[in-house]
């Protein structure tokens, strides 16, 4: 973890266990609403539901680093491509609202 790359920002909710994590760089604690974590908390929230090895209490697990890294490249090459094609879609059809003609398992 310490070689990953730092954000320049660090957003958090008012949640009180984050409280003692030291954020390096600087740290934004938003305790109004959720306008800054609610984008990263729904995809965090994808990942739980379409990956059974991130579900909390779940009693599959991944018995391996690489096992990991093979499931998540797959999914967030997925996921992207599917984000693409919403973002491609809306383009053309501006009113379709939540309607797509295809689903994020297409793109895997």
């Amino acid at each position: 973890m310490d070689k990953s790359p730092q954000a320049d920002t660090y957003f958090t909710d008012g949640g009180q266990s984050y409280l003692g994590v030291d954020f390096i760089g600087r740290h934004r604690r938003n305790i109004r609403d959720k306008r800054d974590t609610h984008i990263i908390e729904g995809t965090n929230a994808d990942l739980r539901h379409y990956i059974a090895g991130l579900r909390r209490k779940s009693r599959c697990f991944f018995r391996s680093l690489e096992t990991m890294k093979a499931v998540l490249t797959l999914f967030i090459s997925a996921y992207n491509q599917f984000g693409e094609a919403k973002r491609v879609y809306k383009e053309r059809h501006p009113d379709c609202g939540r309607d797509f003609s295809f689903n994020h398992l297409q793109f895997i």
